[in-house]
């Protein structure tokens, strides 16, 4: 399969951006006070867990569409 020029950059910079997205996402999560990440004794709650675990698998994602992307903006650039 072929990606075009553009969907290879679109992707690329896909993955930049989650990374970017995802990264501030969890610092906030991380610096929580409004009592929903943690509890009154400091101890992670369910919300904190799911939370965590998206920004994880956005990451993964993130990262393996970043690089197929990147693969294809390598494969454009070593065509010409």
């Amino acid at each position: 399969m072929k990606l075009s020029r553009t969907a290879s950059w679109f992707l690329a910079a896909f993955g930049v951006w989650s990374w970017v997205i995802w990264t501030t996402f969890a610092k906030n999560l991380w610096k929580d006070g409004s009592g929903l990440a943690f509890d009154d004794a400091g101890d992670p709650t369910a919300y904190f867990w799911v939370h965590l675990t998206l920004a994880v698998v956005s990451f993964i994602l993130g990262t393996a569409v970043g690089v197929i992307g990147l693969r294809g903006v390598l494969a454009h650039r070593k065509a010409r």
